[in-house]
Parts: structure tokens; C-alpha cells; sequence
């Protein structure tokens, strides 16, 4: 009996839900909903574009059915600004009375039901929205219950409207069916975030060690482009209020001061203010408009309802940006600066992904799959930006460390030129000085004994004579001394000069002829006091010995040079050395080789036709010194 009182009352229900014209009174057999039912055929729509209309009237407004709104999987933008109201009946026909959820879609700033009591009046629902996008109800049973949904949508282009009833149980389920078709693209999401993620925490590690700003600018370019990155695949398809207000305004917050942020890092990374003036300060007024638009867009978007200023705001900020991004790869890839063409590079590839994944969302060729997917398309192109970053950062380091190398070596090279240039100016004072006192001294020496001589006459005291002697050989001794301490003789054009008029002197009234052979231009070299010195007591040595032991009548003194290596020869016509019998001359040839060890000079002795002394030194080209 009572099933036929049932049907009795679904029949009735049915009759005068069919005599009202607008949809949304076909009441739907909401018990037998197991998990989930789309309800769209059985949901009415209704666009209130003043937001003004009373609720009594708005209930009593011609419906259209859901399902005939062409335009309800991208809603046109006159409907983001008013109200729109869904309209549907449910008739819970079993004994128990459940809690069920209704879904209209995603990216909705406010939703509201209100349910329609038996005397006519709308109630509204208290505590039914919980801000994950579904609204909660219990109708009653037995009884058939029209609601009706108050729905303000989110200010963006895509926005879609659907009409789902699904038991309240089933809403974690749910949840997870909305974003099942998405979870290859989300874990290629995750994946690119951990990348981004990594390069965070490099960069702020750098910038804890070094200081660097740019490090820090960087660091806040990968922040913003993580957590666009990361929130756009984490929140994709869900409905929740986060959700909305990111797709909305978050999102393009994240990658204007991404922009700006990655601004201040190429001006600091690439000294834009010293190298390019002219593109400094058209980074600098890029800074300057995207935050006054970015802060004009804030002001649009939550205080007014003019959604196309909003979304001229919008695109005028990426096109700025698209535009000063193109001038500065075509100015970065024209220089011959590889640090320049690192980040150029780098911001060459992030706007080709970028305009790639702008194609995929106008065209619609997404499909689900990752390659399919708009955003994997922009991962790449920040990933891109990325590793030519890291690329040019290992660039700069290296060249850095190449500066650093040249300014140590500059600074202990003018302290050993200032160490140098200190003994110099000591060894000039101790030459002068020794000309000076000594040289004066040992003159009056000489000039006293050579008086002493002249006024005893033919009493000639042997002493005098010694004294005389040995004031010349020391006069003679030190002129050599101070000739080797004095710098301005360190030139190897003086160094020849002063063997040849040595050798002159030393052999005049000897018995033996002194023939010297010099070629006919000799270079700039520089020859250190040590060099001169140490050579010419090693000639004076062979010239001492050629006059002593030799028994020559004639010495040559040649000087050649063959590409980088000067050779001095000393040949004498003499009875040659006894090599197996060095007795005589050993202490003084040990004495001879050690010098010219010393200085680096070949020394080598042989019998040919005589004795032949050879010294020889290859010339350091790259200090234009011998």
C-alpha cells in the first residue's frame, strides 16, 4: 500500500513539475545516487547581470536548461561580473536522509544555496560552502526540495560551470577523479619544482658565501617561478577557493615579480650599469612600469568590476615584457661577451617554451599528456633559463678566478719590483759612496806614495813601490766593484763595452795582441749587476791566466750570437791547458764554473790550437733580459 501511495506521489510531482515551463523543477532521484550523478539536463540557468535582483524573483525567472548553454566549458566574461544562479530539484524517495554535495564547476569567489521551504520562502543553507568549491545539503524525504545556488565567478577567461550531485561521502573520490587525467603532467610538474627547488637553495648558498646580490635576485626569480610551477599543477582541476584566487591574481603576481626579480639579476650579473648603460636603463624603466601596472592591476581586479582593463593590464605587462626579453637577446647574442650571451641564451629559450605553451592553451591541443601539456612547455623554458644561468655562472667564476690569479701575481710582482728597485737604489748609494770616499781615498793614497817616490829619488824604498802597486790593482778592483753595482750599467750594449775596454788595458804592454770581434748591432738586453759582475771576474780569471801560463802572443775575443744564444769565446795561441794536470789552475776553474752556475751561463774549457774558455747563455725572450 504504501508503495502505491509512493508512486502515486512521484506521478503527481512529476505532472506539475512538467505544467512549470523553466528548467530546474524535473525533480532528480537523488537516493539512487551511489557515488556521483551530472545533472546538467535537470539544472536551470539564469544570469542575473545587475546583481540586484531579488531572490523571489530570481527563483520565480525564467530558467534555461543548463545543458543547452553553449558557451557553459568557457564562459564569456559578461558573466563574471554579474550573479549566476543554478536551479534544481532532488527527491530523496528513501527512508534515510543522507548528506549530499553540489558541484558547479571550478574557480568561484562565493557560493550560496538557498533552499525553498513549503510555504515558498528561500532559506539559506548556513555553514553549506566550506571553501572546497561544493556545497553540502540535507534534504528530507519523501519529498521533493528545490535549491537554488547564488554562484559569483572568478575573474579569468576559462572558467567552466558543470552541475554535479554526489553523496558527501564520496567528495575525497571525487577529488581525485577531477584530477586523475592530470597526474602524468602533475608528476612532471613535481619533477621540474624539485629541479627549481634545488637551484634555490644553490643560489641562496652562494649568496650566504659570496654576498653577491645577484644570487639573491636569482634566488627570488626561482622562488616565484616554484611556486608558479608547483600551485599550478598541485591546484589544477581542484575547486577550492585557493585555487580560485591563484588562477586569478596569483599567478600573474608570481611571474611579473618573477620578471622583475629576474631583471635586477641580469642587471647585477652582467653589470648592465658599466658595460651597457643603455640597456640598464631600459631594465630600469621595465622595473618601474611593471609595478605601477602590477599595482593598478591589483587595484582593478579586487575593487572594480571592469574585467577588459584587467585583462589589458594583463597583457600589456607580458607583452613589455616579451618585448624589452626580444631587445635584449638580439643586443646579448650581437656581443662578443660570453657572459652576455650565456643569460641571452637563457632568456632566448624560456620565451620560445613560453610561446609554445601560449599555442597549446589558445589551440586547445592539450590532450592530458605531458607533451600535451601548456604548462610542462613552460617548465621548460624556466628550466632552460636556468641551466644557461648556471652555465654562464661557471663562465664568471672562471674568469673571475683568472682576474684574481693576475692580481695577486701583479701585487707580489710590484712588491718584488719594489724590493728590486730598493736594493738598486741601495747597491747606487754603496757605489757612489765607495766612489766617493773610497775611490778618493785610495787616489791620495797613490798620489802620496808616487810623491814619497819622486822626492827620495834614487833611494826607492821597495814598500812605496808596493804600496803604490796594490793602490792601483784596489783602485782598479773597486772601479770594478761600483761598474757592477751601478744600474745604469745593466744593459748587456755596456757589458761588452766595458769587457772590450778592460781587455784592451789589460793586454797593452803584455807582448801578447788582444783582437776582439763584436757583431755589428747588439739588442736592448738587460744584464743584472750579478750577471756583469760574476762574468767579468770569470773573463779577468781567463785573461789572468792567459798572461801567467798560457806562453800565448795573440788571444781573439769573439762574441756570436745564433737565434736566441749569445756565445763569448776567449782563444789564446798558447801552449793549451793539461786537462789530466789541473793542478795549477784547479781552485780557479772550480771558482770560474760556480760562477757562471750561478748565473745560469755555460762555462766549458778545451785545447784547440791553444786553450778556448767558452761562456754561453741563452737570452730570455719573454723578460728581454739575458
Amino acid at each position: 500500500m504504501k508503495r502505491i501511495f509512493l508512486l502515486l506521489l512521484i506521478c503527481t510531482m512529476f505532472t506539475g513539475a512538467f505544467s512549470q515551463q523553466g528548467a530546474g523543477n524535473i525533480p532528480v532521484r537523488i537516493d539512487s545516487i551511489s557515488s556521483s550523478l551530472n545533472i546538467e539536463q535537470a539544472t536551470g540557468f539564469y544570469f542575473d547581470s545587475t546583481g540586484k535582483i531579488p531572490l523571489e524573483h530570481i527563483f520565480t525567472a525564467d530558467f534555461k536548461a543548463l545543458n543547452t548553454l553553449p558557451s557553459k566549458n568557457r564562459l564569456p566574461r559578461r558573466y563574471l561580473t554579474g550573479t549566476v544562479y543554478l536551479k534544481f530539484t532532488v527527491l530523496n524517495a528513501g527512508p534515510v536522509s543522507r548528506m549530499y554535495a553540489f558541484y558547479p564547476g571550478i574557480h568561484y569567489n562565493s557560493i550560496h544555496i538557498f533552499k525553498q521551504e513549503t510555504n515558498g520562502s528561500l532559506n539559506k543553507i548556513e555553514q553549506a560552502e566550506d571553501g572546497t568549491g561544493f556545497v553540502h545539503f540535507n534534504p528530507p524525504t519523501a519529498q521533493p526540495v528545490t535549491y537554488l545556488v547564488e554562484l559569483h565567478l572568478t575573474k579569468l577567461d576559462f572558467n567552466r560551470m558543470t552541475a554535479v550531485l554526489l553523496r558527501s561521502s564520496y567528495l575525497d573520490n571525487y577529488l581525485i577523479e577531477l584530477t586523475s587525467s592530470y597526474r602524468e603532467r602533475r608528476i612532471g610538474s613535481f619533477v621540474l619544482s624539485g629541479i627549481l627547488l634545488m637551484m634555490i637553495l644553490f643560489t641562496l648558498v652562494n649568496y650566504y658565501l659570496s654576498k653577491k646580490a645577484e644570487f639573491l635576485y636569482n634566488s627570488g626569480f626561482s622562488t616565484c617561478m616554484f611556486l608558479l610551477i608547483f600551485f599550478s599543477s598541485y591546484l589544477n582541476k581542484r575547486p577550492d577557493w585557493f585555487s580560485s584566487l591563484f588562477w586569478s591574481y596569483l599567478s600573474l603576481m608570481l611571474l611579473i615579480v618573477g620578471t622583475i626579480f629576474y631583471l635586477f639579476f641580469i642587471r647585477r650579473f652582467i653589470d648592465t650599469k658599466n658595460k651597457y648603460p643603455v640597456l640598464d636603463k631600459l631594465f630600469k624603466l621595465e622595473t618601474w612600469m611593471l609595478v605601477v601596472m602590477m599595482f593598478i592591476f591589483t587595484y582593478v581586479h579586487f575593487e572594480t568590476g571592469n574585467i577588459i582593463l584587467g585583462s589589458i593590464l594583463e597583457n600589456a605587462m607580458k607583452i613589455l615584457a616579451l618585448a624589452v626579453g626580444i631587445v635584449f637577446i638580439v643586443k646579448g647574442l650581437k656581443e662578443k661577451d660570453k657572459l652576455i650571451q650565456y643569460v641571452a641564451l637563457g632568456s632566448a629559450a624560456q620565451i620560445i617554451f613560453f610561446i609554445a605553451s601560449l599555442f597549446i592553451i589558445l589551440t586547445g591541443l592539450g590532450k592530458g599528456s605531458l607533451l600535451g601539456s601548456a604548462l610542462f612547455y613552460f617548465e621548460i623554458g624556466v628550466i632552460m633559463a636556468v641551466f644557461f644561468f648556471l652555465l654562464g655562472l661557471e663562465y664568471k667564476n672562471r674568469q673571475e678566478l683568472i682576474e684574481k690569479t693576475k692580481e695577486v701575481e701583479k701585487k707580489v710582482f710590484e712588491t718584488q719590483l719594489a724590493v728590486i728597485k730598493g736594493q738598486q737604489e741601495e747597491r747606487n748609494r754603496i757605489s757612489a759612496d765607495m766612489h766617493d770616499d773610497l775611490g778618493a781615498g785610495m787616489t791620495t793614497i797613490r798620489l802620496f806614495s808616487e810623491l814619497a817616490k819622486t822626492k827620495m829619488g834614487d833611494n826607492v824604498i821597495p814598500e812605496i813601490d808596493k804600496i803604490s802597486t796594490s793602490a792601483d790593482e784596489l783602485l782598479s778592483k773597486m772601479n770594478a766593484i761600483i761598474w757592477s753595482m751601478s744600474s745604469s750599467n745593466d744593459t748587456l750594449g755596456n757589458t761588452i763595452a766595458y769587457i772590450r775596454s778592460y781587455a784592451l788595458e789589460y793586454f797593452d804592454n803584455t807582448g801578447i795582441t788582444c783582437r776582439i770581434s763584436l757583431p755589428d748591432d747588439l739588442p736592448d738586453l738587460e744584464v743584472p749587476g750579478t750577471i756583469r759582475r760574476n762574468l767579468f771576474l770569470v773573463v779577468k780569471e781567463a785573461f789572468n791566466n792567459i798572461v801567467k801560463h798560457s806562453g800565448a802572443s795573440e788571444v781573439n775575443i769573439g762574441l756570436t750570437k745564433e737565434d736566441d744564444v749569445f756565445t763569448l769565446l776567449i782563444h789564446d795561441n798558447g801552449r793549451g791547458i793539461n786537462l789530466e794536470k789541473l793542478r795549477q789552475f784547479g781552485n780557479g776553474l772550480r771558482n770560474m764554473k760556480k760562477r757562471m752556475d750561478d748565473v745560469q751561463i755555460e762555462f766549458s774549457i778545451e785545447n784547440n790550437n791553444g786553450t778556448v774558455v767558452m761562456l754561453r747563455r741563452k737570452i730570455m725572450l719573454n723578460n728581454n733580459m739575458m
